[in-house]
């Protein structure tokens, strides 16, 4: 059964930075895309960013663009974003996920099949 593990979401002070890491297992993980979203309280969860299963290609969502970095080391299972210059607005719980689609790169949650737990990002002013 796959299973994904967030972790690496703390309180940050605006400015700092955070490296989220997300574990997967049960799945041939250098085979499929994954993905970051993220949910805000009282929002709808959204895109933002994804990486290809061998990592050439990479997309992000405008409003962390040139802010986040995602990667991935497929001998390790593992996925990373690594966010940057942090603001008050990315306070969110973090999530990943893995996309079986050809799709994925539309961003639509609606294309990742699988989801984890999620890790608590909070950024303070």
């Amino acid at each position: 059964q796959v299973q994904l593990v967030e972790s690496g979401g703390e309180l940050v002070q605006a400015g700092g930075s955070l490296r989220l890491s997300c574990a997967a297992s049960g799945l041939t993980f250098g085979s499929y895309a994954m993905g970051w979203f993220r949910q805000a309280p009282g929002k709808e969860r959204e895109f933002v960013s994804a990486i290809s299963n061998g990592g050439g290609s990479l997309r992000y969502a405008d409003s962390v663009k040139g802010r986040f970095t995602i990667s991935r080391d497929n001998a390790k299972n593992t996925v990373y974003l690594q966010m940057n210059s942090l603001k008050p607005e990315d306070t969110a719980i973090y999530s990943c996920a893995v996309s079986l689609s050809s799709s994925w790169y539309s961003g639509s949650r609606y294309e990742y099949k699988y989801w984890g737990q999620g890790t608590q990002v909070t950024v303070s002013s």
